[in-house]
């Protein structure tokens, strides 16, 4: 798909928009409309509920389509009919039963979100025995334990949509919920997901999302909580958009990727819920250049579907839980759908981003952003002291660095460098095995300086500082080990599809790549290294299909080591 700025300006373009999106699904739902399928990849959940994860995310762009007075008679026959089969236990449709932490769970949150959105669409056109099922249905999740974590508000927002349309519910749930939530919040607006947990991009896309969907409904019956959510969403707005660059790109840091422009959902239900974060020109030319710069990937198969994967398909980086369906959770990037034809969002132009300090320590969201004269993002980071959660959690979260230009990349192994990929990471070679940062012990950020302490295996001890230059970072390592080893400290990985110019070369203590785009540089500062460029295995970098990192070789004897690597890529 290709797609420009001027071609998004008015309500009528981002509506043909989101159904270019749905669209190519039409073919591939069930007789009775409950299930949809488009793959034949599993997730760690029961591959039955698979169709219906993919039937329920489309809602997420449907609701406020809908709610912003569109109609597509096609979309709503599919969604009343899968509605009605989906719930009836007498149906071969049936979604089923309930257990634990059920995915099913996930999925009801969009049913909720239509149900409190859109009840003309579908709830009101039930009847009474087909809103029995549906509530009966969706009543499950009050039988049984969620995540405690953002699944909270999946129980929330139903029990929510149960009560604002009159239907018995359970406020003991709803209670809890909240109870917990709040357990996770931190300062400045920022959460971490689950107590302890990650900050990512849940917090945006999940936790404020939802709580100000709650604002938007419950205002009535708990005034001060919905005031507390809208504060909070504008503190944490304001340092989140420093994930963002210019030309719409956000940072890739964390799991759940392949969620792709769900990254500026927040952003989108903000400009919903009447948050005023920004000028709302801001808000439009942030969420316009997100969708436009994602749209011209290649992140669709041949029938116009999205795939698992983030700049490409590709499942090396997905989670156990991605089935083909989950990338239809970036269909929250329309919430902004739901305004009225007269809303001031539709008449004004994008915008470009607001004024952003050059360097920005982000205390509660615990890293420091850098942003270059192209306005492309850094952050330098500590790590996480977890390393649970989600596939590749050391590659996701515990590298030096993650760049909007370069992306992160993941291992398919770690036998060989080339095959570990482990670029922005200080990675050590013994004994047949490469071993990197997969956890912290302890870190502080003081005067935008990190400090990391770690270790890779048992018997080698690390402290890092990352110090941030004007031209990229400074990273100095104290390494006590007990062994001889060989250590390589890894710059960016750079794109070196033979399609377009690249190059790259090493020369003493340094090594680079460059192409037409951008090029990393690596320099050993006290002469001791000696710069190499690693040629990784394809499909490893979640942006770039072919990569090449350049890096510094230092070889570490038994006892304590100095070494030192600056790292060039900002452009001025």
């Amino acid at each position: 798909m290709k797609i420009s700025m001027e071609e998004l300006k008015t309500k009528q373009d981002y509506q043909r928009l989101l159904f270019s999106l749905l669209d190519p699904l039409k073919p591939f739902y069930s007789e009775g409309r409950a299930q949809l399928n488009i793959g034949h990849t599993s997730a760690a959940y029961e591959n039955a509920t698979i169709p219906m994860e993919a039937f329920a995310r489309p809602l997420w762009g449907l609701v406020p389509f809908w709610a912003g007075g569109g109609e597509n008679a096609k979309f709503e026959e599919i969604y009343r009919s899968g509605l009605i089969h989906g719930t009836d236990e007498s149906d071969p449709e049936y979604w089923g039963k309930w257990r634990d932490y059920d995915q099913k769970f996930v999925e009801m949150a969009a049913i909720a979100y239509g149900m409190l959105m859109v009840p003309e669409k579908l709830w009101d056109p039930l009847t009474e025995k087909e809103k029995e099922n549906l509530v009966n249905w969706l009543s499950g999740i009050n039988q049984y334990e969620c995540n405690i974590s953002n699944w909270q508000y999946f129980c929330i927002l139903v029990n929510v949509a149960l009560k604002v349309r009159g239907c018995a519910y359970s406020e003991e749930r709803m209670q809890r919920g909240l109870s917990r939530i709040e357990s996770m919040y931190q300062d400045d607006g920022w959460y971490t997901d689950k107590v302890g947990g990650h900050k990512d991009y849940y917090i945006g896309f999940a936790i404020h999302f939802y709580s100000l969907i709650y604002a938007m409904f419950m205002e009535e019956y708990d005034p001060k909580r919905c005031r507390i959510f809208r504060e909070r969403a504008k503190a944490f707005g304001k340092e989140f958009v420093y994930w963002f660059a210019k030309d719409g790109s956000a940072l890739p840091y964390g799991r759940s990727q392949t969620y792709r422009f769900a990254q500026v959902s927040f952003f989108s239900v903000c400009a919903m819920a009447k948050i005023d974060i920004f000028s709302v020109d801001v808000l439009k030319g942030i969420i316009t250049r997100n969708l436009v710069q994602w749209l011209n990937r290649p992140i669709f198969d041949n029938a116009g579907i999205l795939t698992i994967g983030y700049g490409y398909p590709n499942l090396q980086m997905s989670e156990d839980y991605n089935a083909p369906g989950s990338p239809y959770w970036g269909m929250k990037a329309f919430a902004f759908l739901a305004l009225p034809d007269e809303d001031e969002f539709w008449r004004v132009n994008a915008a470009p981003l607001p004024e952003l300090e050059q360097l920005k320590t982000i205390c509660c969201g615990d890293m420091v952003i850098q942003r270059d004269g192209d306005g492309q993002v850094t952050a330098l980071i500590p790590g996480r002291s977890f390393v649970s959660g989600s596939n590749h959690v050391a590659e996701k979260y515990g590298k030096f660095a993650y760049s909007t230009r370069f992306g992160f990349s993941i291992a398919r192994a770690l036998t060989s460098m080339r095959e570990a990929a482990p670029d922005s990471m200080l990675a050590f070679e013994a004994a047949g095995h490469v071993f990197v940062k997969e956890k912290i012990q302890n870190y502080e950020i003081k005067d935008s300086q990190i400090r990391i302490e770690w270790s890779p295996i048992p018997g080698i001890q690390v402290i890092t500082w990352l110090i941030p230059t004007d031209t990229g970072h400074v990273r100095r390592h104290r390494i006590i080990s007990g062994y001889a080893c060989t250590a390589y400290d890894c710059g960016f990985a750079v794109s070196v599809d033979d399609r377009r110019y690249s190059d790259r070369g090493e020369n003493g203590q340094e090594a680079y790549v460059k192409n037409e785009d951008g090029s990393c540089r690596v320099l050993s500062l006290l002469g001791e290294g000696s710069g190499q460029v690693l040629i990784t295995a394809p499909n490893t970098n979640v942006l770039a299909s072919k990569t090449a990192i350049p890096m510094i070789r230092y070889e570490i004897a038994p006892g304590t080591s100095e070494i030192s690597t600056e790292v060039f890529y900002r452009t001025m």
